[in-house]
């Protein structure tokens, strides 16, 4: 650095920066941080990844055809290979094209890119690089400090964000896993010639290409999906499985005229079920997997069983991802592993956001469709009854039964009538709910 007459004034820059980049709100760390280089060193954006901030790990400022398209992937790429803390110059690919950066880690191990850096005219790397870093890891401190500092709205802001991406990135794997799985039993199949083996394996990575593609331009809102045509992409899905795969895969369709999907349900159900057939199909001895969708007009009730030995591991990676999609749903997840009998897998997710329960109802945790089932079991109907009064299946109304047995801690109608007498006096679907089915 320079010394003579202007020392003093530079120092006094150098704190009024680190005094207001210190005091730079957490969402405007980036943009103030890239005004306080800019002396120093100009740059077309900024970025900062940073895995305290789970929710916004990217925190961004300048150009909007980079900020908006540089990805996590390619950031981290950058940040494997840098050997210290130093400044680093090179070509790297962000945004989706190569560009030239200035990388720099943190004691705090976040990132710093400078895209197409360039030092100020009247500026050396050894006037200006000890600035950039004592600047950056100022900024890195201060955002792990704000982000453990950070109000009950931020976090949960953030755990949401986080969430929601953690949901995206499982279901595009359990996809890509599943395209995987087609290609290589493809390629393996014992029944196919080499070349037509190569025509399926294309087909397959051509289609799930098409599928990737519309994906992306398809937004993950409330809108909503006809169940039957949810259930068609689910069997477009995993059709190569049965087809290359030796696995036999049955599927018991929806009603037709069953209640539409909102469009995150639709997307959560498929990606639950391509989870829970993908972990079936690891097992040994497993030849035939039944997927079933119903609707009970209130939730959609899926069924996937296989008829293994009963090795589905319940603590393994992917059923811990399925129970924390069925959860953030506000849904139900249960197996039953039977040894030599295989295992069954039932999912249950609302359609209408969670209404507040009853007394009677959160004593025993009973959901909406369950606590009305079990109002008309107290008053006596069978269940044919009861499906006919909630016009649902007979067999939605057994699993629901199972459910409500499990949860008040009984084996039979009986049992449930008992314990349930102290309740109000039995009601039926008011005339609101029955006309909503």
């Amino acid at each position: 650095m320079t010394t003579g007459p202007t020392t003093g004034r530079e120092a006094l820059a150098l704190l009024d920066a680190a005094a207001e980049l210190a005091d730079a709100p957490l969402l405007q760390i980036a943009e103030r941080l890239r005004r306080l280089l800019s002396p120093y060193i100009r740059c077309t954006s900024l970025v900062i990844f940073t895995e305290d901030c789970t929710g916004r790990p990217q925190k961004k400022a300048g150009a909007e055809e980079i900020i908006s398209r540089v990805t996590l992937e390619e950031l981290e790429r950058i940040r494997a290979p840098l050997p210290d803390l130093s400044p680093h110059r090179a070509t790297e690919q962000i945004a989706g094209l190569p560009r030239p950066v200035m990388a720099l880690r943190s004691t705090t191990n976040a990132l710093l890119v400078l895209t197409d850096p360039v030092l100020q005219a009247t500026q050396t790397d050894e006037q200006v690089l000890p600035i950039v870093v004592r600047l950056w890891h100022l900024a890195a401190v201060r955002i792990r400090d704000k982000v453990a500092e950070a109000p009950p709205s931020y976090l949960r802001e953030s755990r949401a964000a986080s969430a929601e991406r953690a949901r995206l990135t499982a279901e595009l794997t359990d996809e890509h896993s599943t395209t995987l799985e087609s290609v290589l039993s493809a390629l393996r199949s014992p029944h196919q010639s080499d070349a037509s083996a190569r025509r399926a394996a294309t087909d397959i990575a051509a289609a799930a290409l098409v599928r990737l593609r519309a994906s992306a331009e398809r937004t993950a809102s409330l809108l909503e999906e006809p169940v039957a045509s949810a259930f068609e992409r689910l069997r477009d899905d995993l059709r190569p499985l049965e087809r290359f795969g030796g696995i036999g895969l049955q599927f018991v369709e929806p009603p037709a005229d069953g209640r539409a999907l909102p469009g995150e349900v639709a997307h959560a159900a498929r990606a639950i079920v391509r989870a829970l057939v993908l972990a079936m199909v690891e097992q040994d001895g497993v030849s035939r997997i039944r997927v079933q969708w119903d609707c009970d007009g209130t939730n959609l009730l899926v069924n996937i069983r296989d008829d293994g030995q009963g090795q589905l591991a319940l603590s393994g990676d992917s059923l811990r991802r399925v129970e924390q999609r069925v959860e953030a749903l506000d849904g139900r997840f249960r197996t039953e592993v039977m040894a030599g009998w295989g295992a069954d897998a039932f999912i249950s997710l609302p359609l209408d956001p969670p209404a507040p329960p009853s007394p009677e109802a959160a004593k025993w945790h009973l959901g909406q469709r369950e606590e009305e089932i079990l109002h008309l079991l107290v008053s006596g109907l069978r269940n044919r009854a009861i499906a006919a009064t909630l016009h649902i299946s007979e067999n939605t109304v057994k699993f629901h039964l199972r459910n409500i047995f499990r949860k008040l801690g009984v084996t039979s109608r009986a049992e449930a009538i008992a314990l349930a007498s102290a309740l109000a006096s039995p009601r039926t679907a008011s005339p609101r709910t029955a006309s909503r089915i």
